[in-house]
């Protein structure tokens, strides 16, 4: 857990022009150059941006309709979320995908659309929010974001009959940007 915490505050540094979980203005931030798959629909502001940091959990299954053969499957993240000053200020977890602000609001979301990270990444990531429970920052976001990712694809360790159900936790970070609509 330390070097996940190391490479979540190194990683904060390059996290620039970020806002804390509140009702600030929006901020500005440009789409160009991210693949249109992962691109947020117009009429939507920055409500906020984190970096997020833990761990994803696979674990080695049979794979599904293909018998004799085991893959590593991905079961869920577990990773706090920092502003821009490397503050905690919430966590993304799952199953279901979850981010949780300090300030008791939390979301899930619907997984729209992935582009490819770069190699040993994870994927860019779009997903449309569900309705927030609880009063807070997570009020009024309509999309989320994974950007930048580093790190957290499946294990390279051998995955196979011998090793099933095994778990394993891979470390990485991500940008999560966090838009609501223009009018709010």
């Amino acid at each position: 857990m330390k070097i996940t915490k190391l490479l979540a505050l190194s990683s904060v540094v390059a996290l620039t022009a970020c806002a804390s979980m509140d009702d600030s203005p929006a901020i500005a931030f440009s789409q160009q150059g991210l693949p249109n798959a992962v691109k947020v629909p117009n009429g939507h502001v920055v409500s906020f941006k984190t970096l997020g940091a833990g761990l994803i959990t696979y674990e080695c299954r049979a794979t599904k309709d293909m018998p004799g053969r085991q893959d590593w499957v991905f079961v869920g993240p577990d990773a706090s979320l920092f502003n821009a000053h490397a503050a905690q200020v919430g966590r993304y977890y799952g199953p279901p995908a979850t981010w949780e602000s300090l300030d008791g609001s939390r979301l899930t979301a619907t997984q729209l659309a992935v582009a490819p990270g770069g190699a040993g990444n994870i994927p860019l990531q779009l997903v449309k929010a569900n309705p927030a429970m609880g009063a807070g920052s997570m009020q009024g976001v309509s999309y989320i974001q994974r950007l930048a990712t580093q790190g957290g694809v499946a294990p390279a360790a051998s995955c196979s009959a011998d090793n099933l159900g095994d778990k394993q936790k891979v470390a990485y970070h991500a940008d999560y940007i966090f838009w609501r609509t223009a009018s709010r």
